[in-house]
């Protein structure tokens, strides 16, 4: 598959079909298309559905196949950042947060992923259930504000404030701890815990968390009495 990303702040990615060749989406994420595009909608299975549904997706995913020659799919961002492309291959599945699945090949599995550790789920910031890519092909991400990306060495870790973490190799581990010192907790205003991820692996880090900019936008809306 040829893609060509594009757009900013508010990203593109244009994906360029060969005649027979199929790109899978989540439910309602193709923005235009060539009208030779043929789409069918597919759940795979209840379990596969609901697992889907847990990690901020759609029940359902439409396969689109070009027909009678090449043909053009394109999927638009639906917030201020980056499409990120990620190559998985069965040996470097890639772990992300809810909802960072935009489009993928065929041959790539979206799946969900449970913290091995419940205090993890509960005060991580990415929440108990996140998305697992799994399979081989091209996926595309999409990831809030600008990206940073770190490669960690074994055992070297990082620390990361809640909602920050975007996405991470599959052999990296994901736990929390709380700051230090009650006066940090309290009138720190970085929260009661931060995210630590341990290597090796790659980490990709996104600068303006959805979850975050929402909250400051809340917070300059007048208050109602």
């Amino acid at each position: 598959m040829k893609y060509q990303i594009s757009g900013d702040p508010m990203p593109v990615v244009i994906c360029h079909l060969e005649n027979g060749e199929s790109v899978l989406c989540e439910s309602g994420a193709m923005s235009w298309m060539s009208p030779n595009l043929d789409m069918e909608t597919t759940g795979g299975g209840a379990g596969k559905m609901f697992g889907r549904m847990f990690s901020g997706e759609s029940m359902f995913q439409n396969r689109y196949t070009a027909k009678g020659g090449p043909g053009m799919i394109a999927f638009a961002s639906k917030f201020p950042g980056n499409i990120r492309a990620i190559e998985i291959t069965p040996s470097t599945p890639v772990i992300c947060q809810k909802g960072a699945f935009l489009a993928s090949a065929p041959g790539v599995e979206m799946s969900v992923h449970f913290q091995q550790k419940a205090t993890t789920g509960l005060f991580g910031g990415e929440g108990f259930i996140m998305q697992k890519l799994s399979g081989e092909g091209i996926a595309f991400l999409e990831i809030d504000g600008t990206t940073v990306e770190y490669t960690l060495e074994r055992g070297q870790q990082l620390l990361v404030d809640t909602g920050y973490l975007a996405m991470m190799d599959a052999s990296v581990t994901m736990e929390i701890q709380k700051v230090k010192g009650l006066k940090n907790a309290m009138f720190g205003d970085e929260g009661l815990f931060n995210t630590v991820v341990t290597g090796p692996g790659r980490v990709v880090l996104q600068t303006m968390p959805i979850s975050g900019f929402a909250a400051f936008i809340a917070s300059l809306l007048p208050k109602k009495n």
